[in-house]
């Protein structure tokens, strides 16, 4: 019998694991489906992929790392950070590779959680901790007829590194996050480019550079100096805040005029500029960062469509105009499906309800971490802890603390199991909406952000601090 297991071995998972040792708890171990560590930072590999977050802030508090090359690193560096914590807080013991999840049941008789994965095995612990994350699932939108194109297809998300896109003209459908990355990377070798965009977003330039020698050598020799600039960073970033809020129009109005005149200055072709502007209030959707996208869109051979596709065949899309765009190699870069939370997964709780048919109406939660009828079932990076302004490091890290706390009290206190209680939940759930709706978020119709129903199931609504706030002590008073 474990005292916990984890799910995943992405940054949630990492920091959970080093929490548990930290406060004395060897006896857990982290099932991983993958043969290596790395979450997202394994499986997105596209060309220049990179982080939007500044790599000072995008890193464990814990484990500060002089040795980034880059102010916004790149995936191959932010995975080795990965393993380098897991190797030096001696991790790899209690990772079981190759370990995917199916399904979780609670044990109300025995209080404990029974644990299947893909392969047959059955694990037994007293606390259940997935920490999956909630870019996981691709979502590819349904194409009428998109099986008819007969040419490589992949996700930017599963990049396929055995085609070469040399010579080649490559469709992309969507120019979000992942797209404004690498783009500029493969027009520099395809033969043509052809973007069809949804909608355009607001994007700052991102002034991103080789940190030098020196500046490395002086962060090593003064530590203090980088958790300065992170500091910096973090304060920076918690500004940004207010643009999630509605209102604050001048605030709003200095940043699109600054991410106006970025396209001006980078685009030539005026019909282009107009289409590259949104149509929404900067902070509505996720505002993205990139010093090449637009120079990448001014060259000869790249093009944006911004009719809506019509029809799929063998080598070509048509767009409502009528006109046909021939492809050699279809990229869809149409990121993830963030709902329903925990989505494949079996987990059943108290009195063998499941969590799915729990949340059918939204996922209803305590600090994003536990759920009513759920008892010790501690979730990292649940509904509403994502973020449109700051680093998700800093949520992570609360949330590591927290369910560390509530374990260590299980097993020194002998407790057999914690469940928040229902008006507890309930409380903290309404409050959080009424919140929410009050932010930019709703002002679009069709976000990420957004649920099917019009709620906001994945955002936080107040600033990190808070949030730091109210995770820095467990209150059992909360628990039954």
């Amino acid at each position: 019998m474990y005292t916990s297991i984890i799910i995943g071995t992405g940054f949630s998972g990492i920091c959970m694991g080093i929490q548990l040792k930290q406060k004395g708890i060897h006896n857990f171990i982290i099932l991983e489906k993958a043969d290596e560590v790395g979450g997202t930072w394994r499986e997105n590999t596209y060309p220049g992929a990179e982080c939007d977050v500044p790599s000072a802030l995008y890193s464990f508090s814990f484990e500060p790392y002089p040795d980034w090359e880059y102010k916004w690193s790149h995936q191959p560096q932010i995975l080795t950070y990965l393993k380098m914590c897991v190797e030096k807080y001696e991790l790899g013991p209690h990772i079981h590779f190759q370990k995917e999840l199916t399904s979780a049941h609670w044990q109300e008789r025995d209080s404990f959680w029974k644990i299947k994965t893909k392969d047959g095995s059955i694990f037994k612990s007293k606390t259940f901790i997935p920490a999956v994350g909630q870019l996981h699932f691709l979502s590819i939108p349904n194409f009428t007829n998109k099986e008819n194109f007969d040419g490589v297809t992949f996700h930017s998300a599963r990049w396929n590194h055995k085609i070469s896109l040399e010579g080649k003209t490559v469709g992309v459908i969507g120019n979000a996050a992942s797209a404004v990355q690498f783009i500029p990377e493969i027009r520099k070798s395809a033969k043509k480019v052809i973007i069809f965009q949804r909608s355009a977003n607001w994007i700052l330039p991102k002034q991103d550079r080789l940190y030098r020698n020196w500046e490395k050598n002086l962060v090593k020799r003064f530590p203090f100096l980088l958790k300065m600039y992170r500091l910096k960073i973090w304060l920076m970033a918690g500004a940004l805040f207010l643009l999630m809020n509605r209102g604050y129009n001048s605030l709003r109005n200095f940043f699109q005029w600054q991410s106006k005149r970025y396209i001006s200055r980078s685009i030539k072709d005026p019909k282009l500029r107009e289409e590259l502007i949104p149509k929404f209030p900067l902070g509505a959707k996720r505002v993205l960062f990139s010093d090449e996208f637009y120079f990448a869109l001014d060259q000869e051979n790249v093009e944006v469509v911004t009719n809506p596709i019509q029809e799929f065949f063998p080598k070509s899309i048509q767009t409502e105009d009528g006109k046909k765009h021939d492809l050699d190699v279809l990229i869809y870069s149409t990121g993830f499906k963030t709902q329903p939370f925990l989505m494949g997964l079996e987990v059943v709780g108290k009195n063998g309800i499941s969590i799915k048919k729990f949340w059918k109406d939204g996922p209803i939660n305590y600090l994003g971490m536990t759920v009513n009828n759920f008892p010790n079932l501690f979730l990292m990076y649940g509904p509403n802890t994502n973020l449109g302004h700051n680093s998700i490091i800093l949520m992570i890290e609360a949330q590591a603390n927290y369910i560390a706390q509530c374990l260590d009290s299980i097993e020194k206190n002998k407790t057999p199991s914690l469940e928040v209680k229902n008006e507890v939940m309930k409380n903290y759930h309404d409050a959080i909406q009424v919140r929410l709706k009050k932010m930019i978020w709703l002002t679009v119709e069709k976000s990420w952000y957004i649920s099917a129903n019009g709620n906001l199931p994945n955002n936080w609504p107040g600033r990190t601090w808070e949030y730091m706030r109210k995770t820095k002590e467990v209150d059992f008073g909360d628990f039954n």
